[in-house]
């Protein structure tokens, strides 16, 4: 079986799987992240979003052997060095899960949309989170808790937080 060096959330992995592994498996089950979720295994719901060099992707559609070389892998575990990512703090503060099962596929969608677009209209938040499900229909609440942190976000650049 291959070994494959993966660098996630800054740390190196020295895996052992074979080639046609999805990364989801990777992260959950020989790595133990089992923060990134399985939702539909075809990339419709987004529930498996993670970072591949600071873009989103489907974890559930990438193969172990056809990730790039050197790739930077980020899960929701490694959004933030200490305590909660401001796109975190808004979800508590907004209370934005029901279920639960969708958030972290959304929140590392939402803090892609802000690296981009640090105080997104409703327009650009929905075209950003279409690919992310919620069965429970949170959608409002997403949306409300993306303003919310990029508020916060901005206070924080500003001085003011």
């Amino acid at each position: 079986m291959p070994k494959y060096t993966l660098t996630i959330n800054k740390k190196q992995y020295i895996v052992e799987a074979d080639s046609d592994v999805p990364l989801v498996w990777i992260l959950r089950d020989y790595v133990g992240l089992k923060g990134t979720k399985f939702g539909c295994g075809i990339a419709s719901c987004g529930a498996c979003t993670i970072h591949l060099n600071g873009n989103t992707a489907r974890s559930c559609q990438l193969r172990i052997s056809t990730l790039p070389a050197n790739a930077q892998i980020t899960t929701i575990e490694g959004i933030s060095e200490k305590g909660y990512h401001v796109v975190q703090q808004a979800w508590l503060e907004i209370q934005v899960p029901q279920c639960g099962y969708c958030q972290s596929g959304q929140i590392m969608s939402a803090v892609a949309l802000l690296k981009q677009k640090p105080n997104p209209t409703d327009k650009e938040i929905d075209k950003a989170m279409a690919g992310n499900l919620c069965r429970c229909g949170t959608y409002d609440r997403i949306r409300k808790a993306i303003h919310l942190a990029a508020e916060i976000e901005s206070g924080i650049k500003n001085g003011s937080k």
